[in-house]
């Protein structure tokens, strides 16, 4: 593992800020233990995917240059979300397409940006984390983090490390839960159908635990079992990695 201490500014995520403060101190955890210095800068918003996903470039422009000009100092930039890293990453440079000053600054910040685990594996080089529990898991791949940004091995690789942990790998895992933001408001028949072939899936792995890097597809599942009556509880896969399974999961009391 890399020792050489570098600053990291975290992008916290819309859902983490208001609904799952405790990922955001998972990330924390995690990438101070991997040695970097954490930084949470103040002027941060929303990454704007909402807006863009929507159609809405203008107020997406508007939302990006926003987070490139506070996240632009760092030497790197991590979220603890495959869909936000994935919009900065992935689509930030084509928003400013017919900007060329704007499009390199696009870029620049594009570069340095990763989602969580993956900045732990491929960039930091962790190869295990020193955390001991009880559960019985599964995990679901979402969708952004998995097509965008090729995150699968990697967040299997260190759950794996862990002791005590079973990892029972779900039927379909890289299906989609059928969240996809705005998605599940525009099309809710379609999503429901979706979410229910998820929830049945999840089911019948047997585990007491669900668990995924983005949390909005989490809190989606999360709130579909606990309609179900489902005892199945879940967690932000860095809650995990980081050992901070003692906060109640998220399908309590969503």
């Amino acid at each position: 593992m890399k020792t050489q201490k570098t600053t990291v500014a975290l992008f916290v995520t819309c859902l983490v800020d208001l609904f799952r403060p405790s990922v955001g101190f998972a990330a924390i955890r995690l990438l101070e233990d991997a040695g970097c210095r954490v930084e949470v800068p103040d002027a941060q918003t929303c990454c704007g995917q909402p807006a863009y996903n929507s159609g809405d470039r203008a107020d997406a422009r508007e939302l990006a240059r926003q987070t490139i000009a506070a996240f632009e100092p760092y030497d790197w930039i991590v979220a603890p979300s495959g869909s936000c890293a994935g919009m900065l990453r992935k689509h930030y440079p084509l928003l400013f397409a017919d900007d060329p000053a704007m499009r390199d600054r696009a870029e620049a910040v594009a570069a340095r940006t990763w989602e969580l685990v993956s900045f732990l594996v491929d960039v930091l080089g962790v190869e295990r984390v020193p955390q001991t529990v009880n559960l019985h898991a599964t995990y679901h791949d979402s969708c952004s983090g998995l097509r965008e940004l090729g995150i699968r091995e990697q967040p299997r690789r260190l759950l794996s490390t862990i002791n005590g942990l079973k990892l029972t790998e779900l039927a379909d895992a890289d299906v989609c839960c059928g969240f996809g933001g705005t998605f599940c408001v525009k099309y809710p028949d379609i999503s429901n159908d979706m979410l229910e072939k998820k929830t049945a899936a999840i089911a019948a792995t047997g585990a007491d635990v669900l668990l995924a890097g983005d949390l909005g597809c989490l809190m989606n599942m999360a709130g579909k079992l606990k309609r179900q009556g489902s005892p199945v509880r879940a967690w932000h896969v860095a809650e995990v990695l980081a050992g901070m399974t003692d906060d109640p999961a998220i399908g309590e009391g969503t």
